[in-house]
C-alpha cells in the first residue's frame, strides 16, 4: 500500500421540486483489488427537498476513492477531516512506506504500535482465527512472489512457495496490549513477529477506514452519505429522498455486457466484494488471480470466482469477502451459519426499541453473503435475497436462496 494521495473537491446543488430528476448513486462494487474499479451511477429518481451534494474524490491506498455526502456547508469541512483521516490510515499501515508502522514492525520484529493500528491489527487476527487462516495477515511474501504487489507477475516455483509457507502463520503474531484498562486513549501494543515474517493489513484496511468514516460522519450529524473507497462501499443512512440506496454488485463474468450482476438495496451498512477477475495474470494458458490460498500459497481455487458480504461492520465485510473466497462454496456456507445472525432476522432486532445490548452487539456483526460460483450458480442469504435483485442480463442464473 504506497502512499499516493490526491483531491477533487465538487459541490453539487440539487433543486428537488416535485417531478425533478434528482442525482442518485449506484455504486459498482468492483471487488478488493487494487486495479479495476467504478464510480457511482447517475441514475434518476423521485425529489423530496433542497440537497447540497459535496463529493471529495481521493486517490490513496493504492485506489481511487469516492466520498459523497450530503447536507450544508459544513459537510466540506467534514470531507477535509475526512481526508486527512485517510491519509493518516495510510501513513500507519503502508506495508511499503518505510516509515509506516507496520513497515517498521516487518522490519525490526517488534515494533509498539499506536492506538489505532493496533486494533485494526486485534481485530484481523480475531478474523484470522474464526475463519481457520483462510484469512491470514503474514500471506505478504506469498503475494509479493507472485508479483501482485508490485505487478511483475511471476509463477513461483513450488520449492520457493514452501519456503516462504514456513513464515506464514498469524498464530505467531503476538499482541500485547499496553493499555488494559481503556484508561489511556494514546496507548500503544506491543507487536512481535518471527524472524523472516511479514504482516500486511491491506485485507481489512478498507473496510476498516470506511467504518471509521461512516461513524465519524453519523457523530457529526450527518444522515446520507455514500463512501466508495475503490469498490469498497459503506453507506450512511438513505439516501436524500428517503429511499435505499442501490449498490450494484460488479459481473465477475469476462463476457459481461452490463458488468453488473444485480443490484442490492442497502441503508446503514457496508456491502464489499472480493472476486478472481479483478487482478490477475495470464501465463501458458492459465489465469492466477490475487486471492492466495494460505494453505497452499497460490490462488484460492475452491470453486467460486465472488462473495459478496454485507454488513454492518466494514471491517467485518473486509475480511470475510476475502476469507469465504478462500474456503469455498460449502466453507463460506457453514461459516455463515456458525457466526452471523443475520439467518435469525436481524432486521428486527434493528427495529425493536426494546432491544438489549447483546442484540445489538449481535446484529454489528451478523452479515449477508452473495456468492457466485464457477458453475454461474448464484447462493445467497434469506437477508439479502429480500433486496437484491439480478439484472437483466443475468436474470436466468440459478438463484439459490440458503435456508
Amino acid at each position: 500500500m504506497s502512499f499516493s494521495f490526491k483531491r477533487i473537491r465538487r459541490n453539487i446543488k440539487h433543486k428537488t421540486m416535485a417531478g425533478m430528476a434528482l442525482i442518485l448513486s449506484v455504486a459498482i462494487l468492483s471487488g478488493c483489488g487494487k486495479g479495476s474499479f467504478q464510480f457511482p451511477k447517475v441514475v434518476d429518481g423521485g425529489a423530496v427537498g433542497e440537497e447540497i451534494m459535496h463529493v471529495s474524490t481521493i486517490f490513496a491506498m493504492d485506489t481511487v476513492m469516492d466520498i459523497q455526502v450530503y447536507g450544508g456547508e459544513e459537510a466540506e469541512g467534514l470531507l477535509a477531516d475526512a481526508d486527512n483521516q485517510i491519509r493518516t490510515l495510510e501513513k500507519e499501515l503502508s506495508v511499503t512506506d518505510e516509515n509506516s508502522e507496520i513497515a517498521g514492525l516487518n522490519a525490526a520484529g517488534s515494533a509498539e504500535l499506536s492506538k489505532e493500528p493496533a486494533q485494526i491489527m486485534k481485530e484481523a487476527l480475531m478474523y484470522c482465527d474464526s475463519t481457520d487462516g483462510a484469512l491470514d495477515i503474514t500471506i505478504y511474501p506469498v503475494l509479493r512472489a507472485w508479483g501482485f504487489t508490485t505487478g511483475e507477475y511471476q509463477v513461483p516455483g513450488d520449492e520457493e512457495i514452501a519456503g516462504l509457507l514456513e513464515n506464514v502463520d498469524y498464530r505467531s503474531v503476538k499482541l500485547e496490549e499496553a493499555d488494559a484498562d481503556g484508561s489511556d486513549d494514546q496507548a500503544a501494543a506491543l507487536c512481535t513477529i518471527p524472524e523472516g515474517m511479514q504482516v500486511d493489513l491491506g485485507s481489512v484496511t478498507k473496510g476498516y477506514t470506511s467504518r471509521k468514516l461512516a461513524q465519524y460522519f453519523r457523530d457529526n450529524g450527518v444522515t446520507s452519505a455514500l463512501i466508495n473507497l475503490g469498490g469498497n462501499v459503506e453507506c450512511v443512512g438513505n439516501k436524500p429522498n428517503g429511499s435505499k440506496w442501490n449498490v450494484a454488485v460488479k459481473s465477475p463474468f469476462k463476457d459481461s455486457d452490463s458488468g453488473i450482476l444485480g443490484v442490492i438495496q442497502a441503508s446503514d451498512e457496508a456491502i464489499i466484494t472480493s472476486g478472481g477477475y479483478e487482478r490477475y495474470f495470464e501465463e501458458n494458458g492459465e489465469t492466477y488471480w490475487h486471492i492466495i490460498d494460505p494453505s497452499t500459497g497460490k490462488p484460492a481455487r475452491n470453486g467460486l470466482i465472488s462473495v459478496t458480504i454485507i454488513g454492518k461492520d466494514g471491517l467485518m465485510c473486509d475480511a470475510l469477502s476475502t476469507a469465504l473466497f478462500v474456503k469455498g462454496r460449502d466453507g463460506a456456507i457453514d461459516y455463515y451459519r456458525k457466526y452471523s445472525a443475520a439467518s435469525t432476522d436481524s432486521s428486527s432486532v434493528a427495529n425493536d426499541k426494546t432491544a438489549n445490548a447483546a442484540d445489538a452487539a449481535k446484529q454489528e456483526s451478523s452479515f449477508d453473503m452473495i456468492l457466485v460460483t464457477t458453475e454461474g450458480d448464484v447462493y445467497i442469504t434469506p437477508g439479502a435475497s429480500e433486496r437484491f435483485s439480478l439484472s437483466s442480463e443475468y436474470h436466468d442464473l440459478s438463484l439459490h436462496v440458503l435456508d
